[in-house]
């Protein structure tokens, strides 16, 4: 609906945007300098864990993952939250304790807010960072023999799903939480900084995996062959699409993306759903160039970093995206 919208709207004419929202980029990025750029985001939504305070840590990992995938650093963030005005102030303190928590682990000061009361609890941040104008790195970037390289698993979607309907186990519910709370600093620190051809990068969230490459696909003027594979999982994320966990936002995911899709034969219904799953705090989706792809695979896995190889860019053609097995 929103994209949809957006397109109607005129566009602004100003020299210093670099990125604006015409290529659904990850964040809005000004040139204040010849050597500096602000990087913009914002992001909230409502609880998908039970625990505030870690839902305080998931909103603000999510937040900021958006400068990261840029190529930015964050430098300050304003909080906004929604609660409820009889609502339990301990909840309150625990969530915005929780998003702190990591707003001090990415060197991000939290340096004010808004606040509203609502019966639905939300919560997310407005993050501003910086980066060198001739270091951004889009999602519009990758070119022909570039391979795709993603340093997270999915399933947060279908897993949160479960929990809201207490069907997930523990397992699966530590170690969504941990992914989810996993800032994107290390791994953006490692293609920033270790001399990488890198054409382009966006972060895994709300679109899916699948509606994410498309953005790249389209935005680069090329398509992408993606073993389904080589995509990592989290636990527990196939068996809940098998027992019908499926959010809502998956089944718009797909309605909205698949026309532009074609999967060989062998790649079973429930791994093709699970590319759509909308991720939260997603990882890093990067497009190198095929000479340092293996190099930068194991430089983040020395970073203790995944980093899966998970599919390559060729030529435009049809279909834009291709999905086999292996």
């Amino acid at each position: 609906m929103l994209d949809s919208v957006l397109g109607k709207l005129a566009r602004q004419h100003d020299p210093n945007v670099l990125v604006g929202f015409d290529t659904a980029d990850d964040a809005g990025v000004y040139q204040l300098t010849p050597d500096v750029a602000l990087v913009q985001t914002v992001d909230f939504f409502t609880p998908i864990v039970d625990d505030p305070y870690t839902f305080g840590q998931i909103a603000a990992t999510n937040s900021l993952s958006d400068v990261y995938a840029m190529g930015g650093r964050p430098l300050s963030a304003l909080t906004m939250v929604c609660f409820p005005e009889n609502g339990d102030v301990n909840v309150l303190e625990q969530m915005l304790a929780g998003g702190l928590s990591k707003m001090v682990e990415a060197n991000c000061t939290v340096i004010g807010g808004h606040s509203i009361r609502d019966e639905e609890i939300k919560l997310g941040y407005s993050v501003t960072g910086t980066v060198h104008p001739g270091r951004v790195l889009t999602n519009s970037g990758a070119k022909p023999g570039d391979r795709l390289i993603f340093t997270k698993a999915i399933g947060t979607g279908v897993i949160s799903t479960a929990i809201k309907r207490s069907h997930a186990r523990e397992a699966w519910v530590r170690a969504a939480v941990k992914a989810m709370t996993t800032l994107n600093k290390v791994a953006a620190a490692v293609v920033t900084s270790g001399g990488f051809e890198v054409h382009a990068m966006t972060d895994v969230t709300g679109f899916g995996l699948i509606g994410h490459v498309r953005e790249v696909a389209r935005g680069s003027g090329v398509s992408v062959r993606l073993f389904a594979s080589e995509v990592p999982l989290l636990e527990g994320a196939l068996e809940c699409i098998r027992a019908g966990d499926i959010p809502g936002g998956l089944k718009a995911n797909r309605n909205f993306a698949e026309g532009c899709v074609e999967y060989a034969d062998d790649v079973p219904e429930d791994l093709r759903m699970l590319l759509y799953d909308p991720q939260t705090a997603g990882g890093l989706l990067i497009s190198p160039a095929e000479k340092d792809a293996a190099r930068l695979t194991t430089a983040l896995q020395d970073a203790g970093i995944g980093g899966a190889s998970i599919g390559y860019v060729v030529e435009k053609t049809a279909p834009l995206i291709q999905v086999a097995a292996s």
